[in-house]
């Protein structure tokens, strides 16, 4: 399974950026997908991670109100909609899925199989 992460560049302090995530699949129906981020000198964090049967979504405290994960129009697509970014939203994000994790894990990068290129997201003004 391979994942393209698109989407990231510069934004100014309260800006907006949606990232996308398509895998080369035919379908995410089977699968979790999230978003893990991590900064220079950092440790890697999660975001946000949906279920894409049922729909159910994730999200770290941190971004919770200003991001929204969804489902594509397309089922190989999962999008990330940042609004309001901040400075410390600085980061490589990177798109992440499998299909048997359980959701006390959905918060754990080691317990996905599948990891896109990452795309980075500058927050500055």
């Amino acid at each position: 399974v391979q994942l393209q992460a698109s989407g990231g560049g510069l934004v100014h302090p309260g800006g907006s950026l949606r990232l996308s995530c398509t895998t080369s699949e035919r379908t995410f129906r089977r699968y979790v997908v999230g978003w893990f981020r991590q900064a220079p000198g950092k440790e890697r964090e999660f975001v946000a991670a949906v279920k894409w049967s049922g729909g159910y979504t994730y999200y770290a405290d941190s971004v919770k109100g200003r991001f929204t994960i969804s489902k594509g129009n397309t089922e190989n697509t999962v999008h990330l909609q940042m609004n309001s970014l901040k400075p410390e939203d600085t980061a490589e994000y990177y798109c992440v899925a499998d299909s048997r994790i359980i959701v006390s894990s959905y918060r754990t990068s080691s317990a996905y199989d599948y990891w896109g290129q990452g795309t980075l997201v500058t927050v500055s003004s």
